[in-house]
């Protein structure tokens, strides 16, 4: 068996050295690219916040709908017709 296993694909030390020596200035050009283009950025302003505060809660939302749909209200409570009908069938539930 030979020091350079089948994981390296068969290459010598020195052609391994010179892989890992091109991948490294390559990485370094790039990387240096990367600052460049950073240092060319304007500087952020003024930060936005975060989150706003809500415009409107969900009951406000709720007591809306069932003002401009009241065949509507409280539909967010009612029961599933199966579960109505599964109620009277069993009261003791």
């Amino acid at each position: 068996m030979t020091n350079y296993p089948h994981v390296l694909f068969n290459k010598s030390p020195l052609q391994l050295r010179l892989l890992g020596a091109r991948g490294g200035r390559t990485f370094g050009r790039n990387q240096r690219g990367r600052r460049a283009r950073i240092a060319l950025m304007p500087a952020p302003t003024e930060a936005a916040p975060l989150c706003s505060a809500p415009e409107q809660t969900a009951a406000e939302a709720i007591a809306l709908l069932d003002a401009q749909f009241p065949w509507l209200r409280c539909a967010e409570k009612r029961l599933s017709w199966k579960r109505q009908n599964s109620r009277r069938e069993h009261p003791e539930r």
